[in-house]
């Protein structure tokens, strides 16, 4: 009966060591659960497979499942305005799905919570890319 307990014990004593160990790789890898997003979208890209909203505010987005890396949307195609910003924007909102093993997801909130009111700003840089890429293309 002691050898029963004592290896019953020693088995459960390697349990919590389980959760420790590191595969060794940082900063990727495949989501399982749904991560929900909502916004405004102009349609300029077309129609989009899936996306989320990115630790720098920024909207970060895939148009077919197929898609290794998600794009960021530069010039705020993408918005999170509690009102609708222009008559040209349409509510969107959807769920993302699992990537393919190896994606790149840039930003990804993966130690927040995601907040889903869609009047934060999170903009650090003060708009300096949206100006910069807007200037940009009056240029041309």
């Amino acid at each position: 009966m002691k050898r029963t307990t004592a290896l019953l014990g020693l088995a459960l004593a390697t349990l919590p060591l389980g959760a420790c160990v590191d595969d060794g790789y940082r900063g990727g890898g495949v989501i399982s659960v749904g991560y929900p997003y909502a916004g405004w979208y102009d349609g300029y890209y077309g129609s989009i497979y899936d996306g989320y909203w990115g630790s720098d505010n920024y909207f970060y987005y895939r148009l077919t499942p197929q898609d290794r890396a998600y794009r960021r949307d530069l010039r705020y195609h993408f918005r999170r305005d509690g009102t609708r910003p222009s008559p040209t924007y349409r509510r969107f909102e959807g769920t993302l799905r699992s990537p393919p093993q190896g994606t790149r997801m840039p930003r990804f909130p993966r130690d927040q919570r995601p907040d889903y009111r869609p009047d934060r700003d999170k903009d650090r840089d003060r708009d300096r890319d949206y100006n910069r890429d807007r200037d940009r293309d009056h240029r041309n």
